[in-house]
């Protein structure tokens, strides 16, 4: 009976959580970045960082390869789901959005973007300045075709998501001297985090008023970077992982300066870097065999083209055994239930 009463409790709890979350009222989603939240916008563009082709998408309805960096759903998607907004969250560039598309959210992010504009540059992606001129464009659509009224209650009610950071870390510093040989680690977080600070505040200019930052992952920690930089036992790279918990503390200051300076406004940090790490450090209590490898090819630095090389023709069995799709990017899994982690730390940081 002691166990059963357990159980019925668990349960009972479950439910009220989703419940909950249901209750809550966004009215659309909003999202900026790079690849780990691009669902396709980055297709058309003439860039190496894309991914609409096999075995992308292998696990999304109808195998289809959306231009997601992943093997099937991304974060927003599950985040958008959970809320009864819509099932997936599209690129604001896909040609075939409706009208009822754009009321509940879209997402402009790009995959190779960063932070630093030079970052953007490499792919080349999408800026997060021209995701903003997108965003502009965006707000013309909505007031045009729904009224004002709509707009506004968007932009105020609105769950806005920003994730970006990665590439300034593994691409523009480690990855070229373009940066590393001007500034030090420091001064570089000082650079990244300033540059984050006029985004953030340029989007509260434009309207948005709740707004989820992410920091950044223990990017030291995904397969290309073990390969790179973890030696020949692949263990994760310590610079890059030192760099990022210095640029997240950096991070939650200028959201904490935001804050204080512009009322009515609700600036949310979300740690990523912990939970992620969690999954990669214990992978079974998560369900997971593989953390250190993606799915894709050999799993060691496979990502985007080469995910579809000749070196790399197949991907893995069961996706749902990794944490990681290709070198860089989760799996869908893994997406999942960051999700849901994120929804139950940070939901009522937003009312």
């Amino acid at each position: 009976m002691v166990f059963c009463f357990a159980t019925l409790l668990q349960l009972l709890l479950v439910l009220v959580s989703s419940s909950e979350s249901r209750n809550v009222t966004f009215p659309a989603i909003i999202v900026f970045g790079d690849s780990i939240v691009d669902p396709g916008n980055n297709n058309n563009l003439k860039t190496i960082a894309k991914c609409n082709f096999p075995p992308y998408g292998r696990d999304f309805a109808g195998a289809k390869p959306t231009g997601r960096f992943c093997n099937g759903k991304i974060a927003p998607d599950f985040i958008a789901e959970t809320y009864g907004i819509k099932e997936l969250i599209p690129p604001y560039l896909d040609p075939s959005l409706k009208m009822g598309d754009l009321l509940t959210g879209v997402s402009f992010a790009s995959g190779g973007a960063g932070y630093d504009p030079i970052t953007s540059e490499f792919a080349p992606a999408i800026s997060l300045s021209g995701q903003l001129d997108l965003f502009k464009e965006y707000i013309s659509k909505i007031k045009s075709g729904a009224g004002e009224e709509k707009a506004a209650n968007i932009l105020s009610n609105g769950f806005f998501v920003v994730v970006v950071g990665s590439n300034d870390i593994s691409n523009t510093y480690y990855g070229t001297p373009i940066r590393s040989s001007h500034y030090d680690v420091n001064s570089y977080t000082d650079l990244t985090t300033s540059y984050a600070y006029t985004f953030l505040q340029e989007l509260y200019g434009l309207g948005a008023r709740k707004i989820g930052v992410l920091g950044a992952p223990p990017i030291g920690c995904v397969p290309s970077q073990r390969t790179l930089y973890g030696s020949i036992e692949r263990g994760c790279s310590d610079k890059e992982n030192k760099f990022a918990v210095l640029f997240n503390s950096k991070l939650y200051s200028v959201i904490d300066r935001l804050n204080r300076h512009f009322s009515g406004s609700k600036f949310v940090y979300i740690d990523i870097y912990y939970s992620l790490l969690a999954i990669i450090q214990n992978p079974a209590h998560y369900g997971f065999e593989v953390a250190t490898k993606g799915c894709c090819g050999t799993g060691d630095i496979e990502v985007s083209v080469l995910c579809n090389s000749l070196r790399a023709p197949y991907s893995c069995q069961d996706a749902t055994k990794y944490v990681f799709w290709d070198s860089f990017h989760p799996t869908e899994r893994t997406y999942q239930i960051i999700a849901r982690q994120v929804l139950q730390k940070y939901q009522s940081k937003f009312f």
